[in-house]
């Protein structure tokens, strides 16, 4: 990349993101637990003084130019729709977008529940803001990505995502309101125990997956609960309110209320785990955020499976669940850190038996949201 390196003016980057523990409470108002990742999406860019976006990528041979007057028209475009869904935002809300010239370098493992769409998004914002000579606000940019994914892209996903990788810190969890966007910063400090990514290399499709199937779910079953009681968000939602109405609510739809009402109790737990440092209780919460994501809300799938269980049945693993969408993608396990190697092959070994190829393992090294680099 060094070479390359000189060809541009700038490198930006933005993280893929980990979410510790709040699956699918996002777009329900709740609060979630995530982490931006050392895994991320470089933009390398230079403006070029035309009416063109020129994008190439380190990892496909595909060249596609943007027309900067056409910008509506590149919707499923593959490569280049989450590049042109930034631009097109970005115009509509008044912010300049200079013809230029990008390379992108995604180290995100695509369709792995790590949100590569995110890191991608965001780092071009950064990476346009940057050349045009704007201001770099972390939210703001979470926010126009937020607007490119939903609106363009077509995946009508909560902001956890690209908060994430806009406004992570070196180290931090952090306890995001998705209602509110206040956010609370919380060291992970584990103890000898540290997290463990698991890819199951099925790939995912989100926008073409039952995810936006289960942002209407929700959305209905906050509609039942409105009839017996008010509430702003399915979220807010406590259980022991829930549990006054549950058993007048439509079957599916109680179910997912369900998994969102204490998923959002566990996120709660979590963070009071984590600033104690209490692992076995932390775990334990990963266990049953996965039970829940499996059996109520019905996201996980035999590989998510197979991997979580595999994992929960090692020894000093304190807990282990999907990670991201679902569908597909990754799990999440704390796991002793003097075991890292043992675990690895002992999930690997299982899931291969079983699923008939092997997972990807990542170490979890936590990071930065945003970086800048002038070249």
């Amino acid at each position: 990349m060094k070479v390359l390196d000189r060809n541009f003016d700038f490198a930006v980057s933005a993280a893929g993101r980990i979410n510790i523990i709040g699956e699918h409470i996002d777009y329900c108002g709740g609060q979630v637990l995530p982490a931006a990742l050392s895994l991320k999406n470089t933009v390398y860019i230079r403006a070029n003084g035309r009416n063109e976006i020129n994008l190439s990528w380190t990892d496909v041979p595909d060249r596609i130019t943007l027309d900067l007057d056409r910008l509506e028209s590149y919707k499923g475009v593959k490569y280049a729709d989450y590049f042109a869904a930034c631009a097109y935002i970005l115009r509509r809300e008044g912010r300049p977008v200079l013809g230029c010239d990008v390379l992108s370098d995604c180290r995100v493992p695509f369709g792995s529940g790590l949100s590569s769409s995110a890191a991608i998004e965001v780092s071009f914002i950064a990476a346009l803001l940057t050349i045009a000579g704007e201001r770099i606000d972390p939210v703001e940019i979470a926010l126009y990505a937020l607007a490119a994914e939903r609106e363009y892209v077509g995946m009508n996903c909560g902001v956890m995502d690209q908060y994430a990788s806009a406004c992570g810190k070196k180290g931090m969890a952090m306890l995001l309101d998705c209602a509110t966007l206040d956010c609370k910063y919380i060291p992970v400090a584990l103890g000898d125990y540290t997290f463990v990514i698991a890819n199951s290399n099925k790939p995912h499709s989100l926008v073409v997956s039952k995810y936006n199937e289960r942002r209407q779910e929700s959305e209905a079953a906050l509609a039942e609960i409105n009839r017996f009681f008010p509430a702003e968000h399915l979220a807010a939602v406590t259980p022991d309110d829930f549990e006054t109405v549950a058993d007048r609510l439509d079957p599916i739809l109680q179910k997912r209320a369900r998994h969102v009402v204490y998923e959002s109790a566990r996120v709660k737990e979590a963070t009071k785990a984590m600033r104690k440092g209490d692992v076995p209780a932390l775990g334990a919460l990963l266990r049953s955020s996965h039970d829940s994501l499996r059996h109520l809300y019905e996201v996980t799938g035999r590989e998510l499976d197979v991997l979580a269980d595999a994992a929960n049945a090692f020894p000093l693993c304190a807990g282990s669940r999907m990670t991201g969408g679902g569908f597909g993608g990754s799990t999440i396990s704390l796991v002793h850190k003097g075991l890292v190697e043992a675990f690895k092959e002992y999930v690997g070994e299982r899931y291969y038996s079983l699923i008939g190829y092997a997972p990807t393992f990542y170490p979890v090294e936590i990071s930065d949201g945003i970086t800048i680099k002038a070249l």
